[in-house]
């Protein structure tokens, strides 16, 4: 898969050199550590996260005695839980909740925070960074389900998932959008894409390797119901990634249309190729998205929506077109956006989104419904 460019390593410099550098370093490490640890406590960041508040319920009344002749509920006795109300597709959280520590906060006064996550089904254990617009916390949407998008990035994906890194912009794209008409108020769950920098395991259950198409497809999504207000249909539920992280979105759309229902593949690779499916060649074609496309075509399954998006500065946007031409039919519905001087990078890439892509994602997806009266 494509890795953002490196800077060269440094020449070799003489020993003093490097003693002399040494010590400078330990000075301005010990300096700019205390300014960071003074921008933290300023900052919030590292301290405990919540979101959502639970809707407000009328306080109960007092009421006469009853007991078991009368066939109504003891005082005291548990009373049902109130259902949200409106579209029977919400879901409110199920629990149990995760240990949330913001990372970053936003110039809008929304963060972004990480928790670590223990994959039941997969086994894998990694960090999951969540952010959630303004509108979540809005009293009107208190009993409304969100879209959520699952964000996936290029390059290792490990230890961290680069989008959330506010200096790329997503999340304000995101609620420039909502401001603006133009995007859906989407929660966005950001899990690490790999379980080391070593190999890329194209987010699927290599025989003999971590269960990272588990991880993505099962337990992301697991953890993201427990936490947050979501729609139990597929109608709610979409990937973005850029590079390998865009093939891993496209290939579970493919693989569980049942589950998701879009994805935007940024400058995305079409087929596996990690080293470690040698020697499984059936369960590497089986994760191939030409396969999984082609078995949704023959089987008339589930419509999905890939948007791919590519920068005219950068390859692949062959590989793309041959993909729409072969696959792009019947229920697989595809079009690609190009970004004009656009590169193989995550800035180019939002800017794709806020010209085109989130406008598109947000015209398949369910948004949030707000309560009337």
């Amino acid at each position: 898969m494509n890795q953002y460019p490196q800077p060269p390593a440094p020449p070799r410099r003489p020993r003093r050199a490097v003693w002399i550098s040494a010590v400078v370093a330990l000075v301005l490490l010990i300096s700019g550590g205390f300014a960071a640890w003074k921008l933290d406590w300023f900052s919030g960041n590292g301290e405990s996260v919540s979101f959502g508040k639970a809707p407000s319920q009328p306080q109960p009344q007092p009421q006469p005695p009853t007991g078991p002749a009368t066939g109504t509920p003891s005082p005291g006795a548990p009373q049902p839980t109130p259902a949200p109300s409106g579209d029977p597709d919400v879901l409110m959280p199920s629990g149990p909740k995760s240990d949330f520590k913001q990372t970053t906060k936003l110039d809008d006064g929304t963060v972004i925070a990480k928790t670590r996550l223990a994959g039941a089904k997969s086994g894998f254990e990694g960090d999951v960074w969540v952010w959630a617009p303004k509108e979540y916390d809005d009293p009107k949407y208190a009993k409304s389900a969100f879209p959520v998008l699952i964000a996936l990035p290029g390059g290792n994906g490990f230890p961290a998932n680069y989008w959330s890194d506010r200096s790329l912009g997503l999340q304000k794209a995101i609620s420039e959008g909502v401001r603006a008409g133009t995007s859906l108020p989407f929660v966005v769950i950001m899990p690490v894409l790999n379980p080391d920098n070593k190999y890329y395991y194209d987010g699927s259950d290599i025989p003999g390797q971590p269960k990272m198409g588990t991880w993505i497809a099962e337990d992301v999504p697991d953890f993201t119901r427990a936490n947050f207000r979501t729609y139990k249909s597929r109608d709610g539920w979409a990937f973005m990634g850029s590079s390998s992280g865009a093939f891993v979105g496209m290939k579970t759309l493919l693989e569980h249309p049942d589950k998701f229902k879009a994805v935007i593949a940024s400058g995305g690779e079409i087929v596996p190729d990690s080293p470690l499916w040698k020697g499984h060649q059936a369960e590497m074609a089986a994760n191939n998205p030409e396969t999984l496309a082609q078995k949704l075509i023959d089987t008339n399954g589930p419509e999905v929506f890939i948007n791919f998006q590519v920068g005219t500065k950068e390859s692949g946007k062959d590989r793309m077109l041959k993909f729409q031409q072969q696959y792009g039919k019947g229920p697989v519905k595809t079009t690609i956006h190009d970004i004009q001087n656009g590169e193989h990078n995550g800035w180019h890439y939002v800017r794709g989104m806020k010209e085109s892509s989130l406008e598109w994602v947000s015209k398949v997806l369910k948004g949030p419904k707000p309560e009337t009266g």
